[in-house]
């Protein structure tokens, strides 16, 4: 455990207490804040962190859809595979993060992946075994946004280091899907802007947030004024050597590496678009 970074008298990691309250609001909610998990004589440390890795973002505005899929025109009319939007924000590769940086301590301290993997219920979770997506720093600048979209993996764990002064809300629709179904019909009204079941999150830096987000489609709006939004997302599975397609990582990194050579659709949990 890592006292100099996690405020351990609040959230006590080794708690079954605590897991158990976390993985009660997964369960409700398909999300759970924690609100100041990171201590806040450390808080700074990670702001300035964030600014200095932010330049080295790759930037590439992409026209994607909620399921960051090609273009398919075997998919019947309406499908909200067919709903195009300018991906905005950049990431930071895992490489580009040194070693001794508070972020890449955080995400690699065994007491951490403990406490993640008590909070989703599974026995253990492993680091990435991709040398870019284990760890990033995900930087939206001010006019730009993550529009709405599903995650590849289950869960995510992120941590707000620098709010915008404003915009660059978390909001999210839970659980609009499940393995089973991909309810096509509640997608396409919130991209068409019935934001009834949406949820949006007031998140400050040192906010540990922990997210279902395959099942959830979920967006960070646009930001604005003069300042970025940066996010570490601290990426963990369920089985080791998990590593991103080599298209998937292209788009999001501008590289790949032989690492990233894996069959096409390898860790599906479903059969769903993505």
């Amino acid at each position: 455990m890592n006292p100099t970074i996690v405020d351990t008298d609040r959230y006590p990691l080794h708690s079954p207490e605590l897991a158990a309250r976390v993985r009660s609001e997964l369960r409700a909610s398909g999300c759970c804040v924690l609100p100041g998990f990171v201590r806040a004589d450390r808080i700074d440390v990670l702001r300035r962190e964030g600014q200095s890795l932010a330049p080295l973002a790759h930037h590439e505005t992409e026209i994607v859809n909620v399921y960051n899929t090609d273009p398919n025109p075997t998919l019947p009319p309406g499908h909200p595979a067919h709903r195009r939007m300018p991906r905005g924000n950049a990431f930071v590769a895992r490489d580009r993060i040194p070693a001794d940086a508070l972020l890449q301590r955080l995400y690699t301290d065994r007491a951490v992946q403990r406490f993640v993997a008590a909070a989703f219920g599974l026995p253990e979770v492993f680091e990435l075994g991709d040398p870019f997506a284990g760890l990033v720093l995900n930087v939206v600048v001010p006019g730009r946004e993550h529009p709405w979209h599903f995650d590849t993996n289950e869960f995510t764990v992120s941590l707000l280091t620098q709010a915008p002064e404003a915009g660059g809300l978390f909001q999210y629709f839970p659980g609009i899907r499940t393995p089973e179904d991909e309810n096509l019909e509640a997608v396409v009204s919130v991209l068409d802007g019935d934001h009834s079941g949406v949820r949006t999150l007031d998140l400050h830096p040192g906010d540990l947030q922990l997210f279902a987000g395959r099942y959830s489609l979920h967006r960070v709006s646009p930001v604005e004024g003069a300042r970025d939004r940066h996010t570490a997302i601290l990426a963990y599975s369920a089985r080791p050597g998990v590593v991103g397609t080599p298209a998937r990582t292209r788009q999001l990194f501008g590289r790949v590496t032989d690492a990233h050579t894996v069959p096409a659709g390898a860790g599906r949990v479903d059969q769903l678009l993505i």
